[in-house]
This record gives C-alpha cells, sequence and structure tokens, in this order.
C-alpha cells in the first residue's frame, strides 16, 4: 500500500481499471457480429414488411385503375350503342312518315287507274288523267312508293292477295295472271297487297 502511495496512485481511483468478466478479445467480437447481424435482419424485415405494404397498395391502385378503365369503355360502347339506335329509329321515322297519308291516297290511285282503264286511250279526256294521274304519282314515288302491279309472276302470299282463281293449263299452277288492284310497297315495307287472279291447273311449277 505504501509503495502504491510512493508511485503517486490512488487506490480508491479505479477510473482506469478494467472488469475482467473472463471474456476473451474474441468472444467479444463474435457477440458484437451478432449483435450487428441481429440488427441488421430487424432492418431488413421492416423494409421487407413496408415494401409488401407498398406493393399492395400499388397493386390494389392498378386494380380500381382497370376496373375504372373497363367501365368507362363500357359506358363509351353503351353510348355509341344508343347514339345509333337512335341515328336508325330517327331515320325509319321520316322515312315512313308518311305511311299513314300514303295509305289514305292509294284509293285515289285506285279511281285513277279505274278512269284509265274505261276512257278511251287517246282522247283528251284519258290525256288529261293521265297527265294529273302520272304528276300525282311521280310525287308519290319520289317519296318512296313502289307499285306491285307485275303479273305473270308466282303467287306469292307475301305481297298478293288471291281473291279469283281460274283454270288455266297453259301456265303453271299459282301463276298470277291478272292484277285486279295494285299492291304498294313504302321502301321496303308493304303497305297493302296486290288484289290478284291466280291461275290453277296448269303444271306444278318446279322448286
Amino acid at each position: 500500500m505504501e509503495d502504491d502511495k510512493r508511485r503517486g496512485k490512488n487506490v480508491d481511483d479505479d477510473s482506469y481499471v478494467l472488469e475482467d468478466t473472463g471474456d476473451s478479445i474474441a468472444d467479444i467480437e463474435h457477440e458484437m457480429e451478432v449483435a450487428a447481424q441481429q440488427a441488421a435482419d430487424s432492418t431488413a424485415v421492416r423494409r421487407a414488411k413496408a415494401a409488401a405494404a407498398a406493393g399492395t397498395e400499388t397493386e390494389s391502385s392498378s386494380t380500381e385503375a382497370a376496373e375504372m378503365k373497363d367501365r368507362y369503355l363500357r359506358t363509351l360502347a353503351d353510348f355509341e350503342n344508343f347514339r345509333k339506335r337512335s341515328e336508325r329509329e330517327k331515320t325509319d321515322y321520316f322515312k315512313y312518315a308518311l305511311a299513314g297519308v300514303l295509305k289514305e291516297l292509294l284509293p285515289v290511285l285506285d279511281n285513277f287507274d279505274r278512269a284509265l282503264d274505261h276512257a278511251e286511250e287517246g282522247d283528251d279526256f284519258h290525256r288529261g288523267v293521265l297527265l294529273i294521274y302520272k304528276q300525282l304519282y311521280d310525287v308519290l314515288k319520289k317519296h318512296g312508293l313502289r307499285p306491285i302491279d307485275q303479273a305473270g309472276v308466282p303467287f306469292d302470299p307475301k305481297i298478293h292477295e288471291g281473291v279469283v282463281s281460274e283454270q288455266n293449263p297453259s301456265v303453271p299452277s299459282q301463276t298470277v295472271v291478272a292484277i285486279l288492284q295494285k299492291g304498294y310497297f313504302l321502301h321496303d315495307r308493304l303497305l297493302r297487297p296486290a288484289m290478284v287472279k291466280v291461275a290453277v291447273g296448269g303444271p306444278d311449277e318446279p322448286r
């Protein structure tokens, strides 16, 4: 003790004393490596969780964007179909708007046909009636009126109404041999079927 005092050292001052735990330097280094590895693993786990959360959010955002795009395209297609249907309906409306008026005018055309059939062809009355009839018919034709007035064709129940039949072996059976009253189309729609005379008793028409 006295020797320590003589050397100028205070035995109560332990600031320069290292606690000896018995661990070697290698053990201490190993413990430091383990602690560093644990810290690194913890950081990696946190980063992985954050990345996974970000990926989930990105995937969710992508799914929502795809759904919105799909709804937009469907709405656009529905609107385009609606626009086309509206245009078609509007076109058909204007195309066939005169159907009711033209039906009421058909008896007038029938009377013109009867007058022309009974008037002597070539006289002034016939020429005057024919002129008026042609003027009226040209106007109606411009608006889509088409006559069904052809004889010598097979009977078609879609456009013909058979009111008279006659035995006529010289033509195939069910042939229209006379138009008794003209039928008419408005564009491609039937306004009125033609009243016709139909031949029977002839050979069956080949199918």
